[in-house]
């Protein structure tokens, strides 16, 4: 081993790291940007999804129903695509009525060329809002894969107002991430969109054309 090469070795040893706060509030203060009420969380977060090019949608938990039923005639959508289990299953379920639904239980394989061709909506709940930046954290998993929120040209996604965080430091504080972590976390802050090509903006190009934010006031 090189002399320089041992004293980056031995700074590293010598190094006495700074002990964390170990109360969650704390730690919260110390790493977040902003603090907003509850209203300004929401009206931030709504804000950024709609500079995206996201259609937020605050309603009522008593309205979910209605409001697919509503989206599913303006929208004109004739499959869609749901998981197996998740907070608005029976919702979902009684809103998407009027339409093909397929409730995503089996492999890949086995209905890709639907889910790539004929399916025009996926709907998903969410774990989780970011305020600060605007963005939908889903844990995706058997009974809600990713695939509901990345292939369909258009995303449904559901949140409830009171799991909206200032940021992502707070979310994961206050939800102990560190005492569990999905295998895969999904950030969402708009529909898809690339200027790769002759740096026009495009959207759709990878992933849903479409993202539509239902957020429950009252819950």
């Amino acid at each position: 081993m090189n002399h320089a090469r041992q004293q980056i070795f031995d700074r590293l040893k010598a190094a006495q790291p700074e002990p964390l706060e170990n109360d969650s509030a704390a730690l919260a203060r110390n790493f977040a940007h902003h603090h907003f009420s509850a209203d300004e969380k929401l009206a931030h977060f709504s804000t950024a999804l709609t500079a995206n090019h996201a259609q937020v949608l605050p309603i009522e938990r008593q309205q979910l129903i209605h409001t697919l039923h509503q989206l599913c005639q303006d929208h004109g959508w004739r499959h869609a695509a749901i998981g197996t289990n998740s907070l608005w299953h029976h919702d979902f379920r009684q809103g998407l009525e009027n339409v093909q639904i397929t409730e995503y239980q089996q492999t890949i394989e086995q209905w890709k060329d639907d889910l790539f061709t004929t399916v025009d909506v996926g709907l998903t709940d969410t774990r989780a809002g970011i305020a600060d930046s605007g963005a939908l954290v889903l844990w995706p998993d058997i009974h809600q894969p990713r695939t509901l929120s990345l292939v369909p040209p258009c995303h449904v996604a559901v949140i409830r107002q009171s799991t909206l965080f200032n940021n992502l430091t707070e979310l994961m504080i206050e939800q102990q991430w560190h005492q569990q972590m999905p295998t895969n976390i999904v950030l969402i802050a708009g529909p898809s969109k690339t200027a790769d090509i002759q740096q026009t903006l495009a959207y759709g190009a990878h992933g849903p054309r479409e993202l539509i934010v239902i957020v429950l006031v009252d819950e």
